[in-house]
């Protein structure tokens, strides 16, 4: 099924030196944009992360140090690279808990604050576990009854993830909307305040800590109580993103 669309919306995978979301970086980004029209256009850039990358990655993806070396690093490519995606949702596999929050830590030690929080984001993964409960090979398979050829490649997985959710569109016509808004929702498991999910929304829509001694508190309760916990949080190793979302709860709290 096509999709319905008012924006574009890129569909995106990417390949890191490892899975740690605050230290990681990436070695392979891939792109989608899917316009209104159904026309598409693909981007794949290989980066040269400046860290080592696992051995335990490379054997995944098959990138190694020297592969990347003499290629450009994000922060080079990180204007150009926000400038093509703006005014585009982004949809991705498992792109909400791992890609995204990896390519804003990107974006944001490359000094570039690319708002993902005014995007429609659509995790095609979540989808696929409400209603499936498999992997990528095993989503492809079933949805696009076909074998995916050069799995943990960016751009198989990107091109792929995109023929699933147009496949599920079709599969579940009458659970589905064919409407981005409506997907995002439905793909969405747990309202996160921070892209590594260490501050949510509660049912209230109060932000509250989802980790550690505080679990389920109002984080402006903590804070207020224990000042202390945000030096902490400052100098942990916690993601740029949640330092900046939990100084922005401290800087409206104190502002009351």
């Amino acid at each position: 099924m096509k999709l319905n669309l008012k924006n574009p919306i890129i569909f995106f995978d990417i390949e890191s030196t490892g899975l740690n979301v605050a230290s990681d970086r990436i070695v392979e980004i891939s792109m989608v944009k899917v316009m209104p029209d159904g026309s598409t256009e693909v981007k794949t850039r290989r980066i040269n992360p400046t860290i080592h990358i696992s051995e335990e990655a490379s054997r995944i993806h098959h990138i190694y140090d020297e592969d990347v070396k003499d290629c450009p690093t994000f922060s080079q490519i990180a204007k150009s690279l926000a400038r093509w995606m703006e005014g585009c949702d982004i949809a991705g596999y498992n792109s909400n808990k791992f890609d995204i929050p990896v390519l804003y830590e990107e974006f944001l030690r490359a000094g570039v604050d690319f708002d993902f929080r005014k995007r429609k984001l659509v995790d095609v993964q979540n989808i696929f576990h409400k209603m499936e409960q498999r992997t990528l090979s095993a989503a492809y398979k079933f949805y696009c009854h076909k074998d995916l050829e050069h799995a943990h490649s960016a751009e198989a997985d990107t091109v792929a993830t995109y023929e699933i959710l147009q496949a599920q569109l079709d599969k579940y016509s009458d659970t589905l909307q064919n409407d981005i808004n409506f997907l995002a929702d439905f793909s969405s498991k747990t309202k996160f305040a921070d892209y590594a999910g260490r501050i949510i929304y509660n049912d209230n829509n109060i932000p509250v800590f989802n980790f550690g001694k505080h679990k389920g508190k109002p984080v402006e309760d903590v804070l207020r109580q224990e000042p202390s916990y945000y030096s902490w949080m400052m100098n942990g190793d916690f993601t740029l993103d949640t330092k900046k979302v939990l100084t922005e709860i401290k800087i409206k709290s104190s502002g009351k």
